[in-house]
């Protein structure tokens, strides 16, 4: 039987990946909303100059997933997102230990992104994206926006933490088979 747990506890648990997410949701609407006031579709701009042609902002409607992959699967990524954050929700609170405060973190860039591009899905049919970067000559990604750093930050994140876990549980093993009182041979 589930064990209940009581709104403190709830609250504990999920504070930092909601207002986490939040933060993210917020940033990625309201630069959005500038892009979408300020810029004409397709237009770009270099907000620094001394960084033309390594970071610009192009205002392109995508139709795709993060960086413009996978062309026209809304009801698809739309879906995907919801699972994602009734999974983050879900992890959170039943499974994250409470004092594992940077991983909440990275599950809340992860959720706000998610959010913040399926509100766009939802409004527009498209998501807005206008950040461009790149090395001149060599290789552009394709246009992104805040939602899709938050996603990428958070999946990058989790995965150095999973590595660092990892390192550390084989170096505590190491140690404890080190300390091990070794078993007596048998007499030849």
């Amino acid at each position: 039987m589930a064990q209940k747990l009581s709104m403190g506890s709830l609250a504990q648990r999920l504070w930092i990946v909601l207002v986490t997410a939040g933060v993210v949701i917020g940033l990625d609407r309201w630069t959005k909303e500038l892009i979408r006031a300020a810029m004409p579709l397709y237009s770009s701009t270099t907000p620094i100059p001394a960084l033309e042609g390594y970071l610009s902002f192009q205002h392109v409607n995508n139709y795709g997933a993060a960086f413009g992959i996978f062309q026209g699967g809304r009801i698809f990524f739309t879906l995907i997102a919801f699972a994602v954050s009734a999974g983050i929700l879900y992890y959170a609170v039943r499974h994250l230990p409470v004092n594992e405060h940077f991983v909440r973190l990275l599950l809340g860039l992860e959720m706000g992104g998610a959010i913040g591009n399926v509100i766009d899905r939802l409004e527009q049919g498209f998501v807005t994206d206008f950040i461009v970067t790149g090395i001149p000559g060599v290789y552009y990604i394709p246009n992104w926006n805040v939602a899709d750093s938050a996603v990428v930050g958070g999946v990058i994140g989790l995965a150095i933490v999973i590595l660092w876990q990892d390192i550390q549980a084989a170096r505590r093993e190491k140690a404890a088979q080190a300390t091990a009182t070794p078993v007596e041979s048998a007499e030849v």
